[in-house]
């Protein structure tokens, strides 16, 4: 017979890791708090780009002409009730350089190109994209920038912009991989004092580093902003979306299984949430909405991982009745040892990926998964399993002591003498 490991002896040294790492999780929620996103806080969030002036392109014909810059390409989309409506594609496979760029364009009636001298044989590919819309031409100038070609040419860092932004005061910064593009997300809080908040905060961005690295050298990728009515509303439907789970999950495994299965249940589940918790406030990784889907992804691990060793322990208890509830659970977290390490490690192996070939937001999910897919094994065998043990000792002492008194109530009185 295989050798049965004795889970049960380590129940409460595990009992006593987990309330410190949660005490510790707790000390830092309150003294430190969460590094919210902007999900989850009132405020401006935008992605600039530092780079090179490489053209300026204006307009002076019939109907409109909008230009988009992509990865990829360059799309002229001409428009108007005075102009013939049509798309004109200049992809950077057929037109490899700023001047092959100039050249297709000034074809096109109304369109006139500058670039600076010397900008003719730059690479087309490594032309500034417009994230943050289509430009709309006109006879004022719409800029084409380009990213640094080398090292020389770069002229920026983190340290460099978060000097410039500190007339803002307190304000994030964060590099956007690869840093040789010089890429940025700036984050700035709303107190809800400015009601044209996004409107000034944002200008106040561009001319702030402007005045640092020169002009018209910023290009807006992207701006979002959250509302301080939106990040509350997120914040408490969040809150609510992880209690419904916890109630559908306690609803679900009396039906299966007993109540101190459901209770132990919701307890290991619950801890997994309080250690990553921990984990994040600790190590200030960003709490948005990504984190969440990372907390709710953990919590249905864990609770699968939880229905199976509950299982085995239904099954092993109905295999041998005569042996005692302690036995039969280290036997079943036993048999399923193997089958919990297998499919937590193959599942590591694809988060893993994502940890080291990803950025930003999906390699603190990857992060997070980790750390929760660890805490969810551990809690299944030491804090559902131990739970169940605590209550089947309880319940076996309590009909114990109430099968003695039945019995000193049955007890026959003595026979009386017969009188003679």
């Amino acid at each position: 017979m295989k050798r049965i490991i004795r889970f049960s002896k380590f129940f409460v040294p595990a009992l006593i890791v987990s309330s410190i790492i949660i005490l510790f999780g707790l000390i830092g929620y309150f003294t430190k708090g969460f590094n919210l996103g902007v999900d989850f806080q009132a405020g401006i969030n935008e992605t600039i780009q530092l780079a090179l002036p490489v053209g300026q392109v204006t307009f002076a014909g019939k109907g409109n002409a909008e230009l988009t810059v992509s990865e990829s390409q360059l799309t002229l989309v001409f428009s108007g009730a005075e102009a013939q409506e049509r798309t004109v594609t200049l992809d950077y496979k057929t037109y490899p350089t700023i001047g092959d760029i100039k050249a297709a364009l000034e074809k096109e009636p109304g369109i006139k190109v500058i670039i600076p001298e010397g900008s003719d044989a730059v690479s087309s590919s490594i032309l500034v994209p417009t994230y943050q819309g289509n430009s709309l031409l006109s006879q004022n100038p719409v800029s084409l920038y380009r990213t640094p070609m080398n090292e020389d040419e770069r002229y920026a860092s983190i340290e460099i912009v978060r000097d410039a932004l500190k007339p803002l005061g307190e304000v994030s910064v964060q590099t956007i991989n690869p840093a040789s593009l010089q890429r940025y997300l700036v984050r700035v809080r709303d107190d809800g004092t400015d009601p044209q908040f996004i409107t000034n905060v944002s200008q106040t961005i561009r001319r702030l580093i402007e005045d640092k690295v020169g002009k018209d050298r910023v290009v807006v990728i992207r701006t979002d902003y959250v509302g301080p009515r939106y990040s509350q509303t997120l914040g408490t439907q969040s809150a609510w979306l992880v209690a419904t789970t916890l109630i559908l999950i306690l609803i679900y495994a009396t039906i299966r299984f007993k109540i101190q299965y459901a209770i132990g249940a919701v307890l290991a589940i619950v801890h997994d949430a309080l250690i990553m918790v921990a984990f994040i406030v600790w190590t200030q990784m960003e709490f948005n909405t990504t984190t969440i889907a990372a907390i709710l992804t953990i919590l249905g691990y864990s609770i699968n991982d939880t229905i199976v060793q509950f299982d085995r322990i239904r099954e092993e208890r109905k295999i041998h009745p005569s042996d005692t509830f302690v036995d039969v659970l280290d036997s079943a977290l036993t048999l399923t040892l193997g089958r919990s390490i297998i499919t937590t490690l193959t599942t590591m192996l694809a988060v893993i990926s994502l940890f080291i070939f990803t950025t930003g937001s999906i390699k603190d999910f990857s992060l997070a998964l980790l750390v929760g897919m660890t805490s969810g094994v551990y809690s299944t065998i030491f804090i559902a399993s131990a739970f169940v043990l605590m209550w089947e000792n309880n319940k076996a002492k309590k009909d114990s002591r109430r099968s003695k008194e039945v019995a000193k109530e049955v007890k026959p009185k003595a026979p009386v003498p017969a009188k003679s």
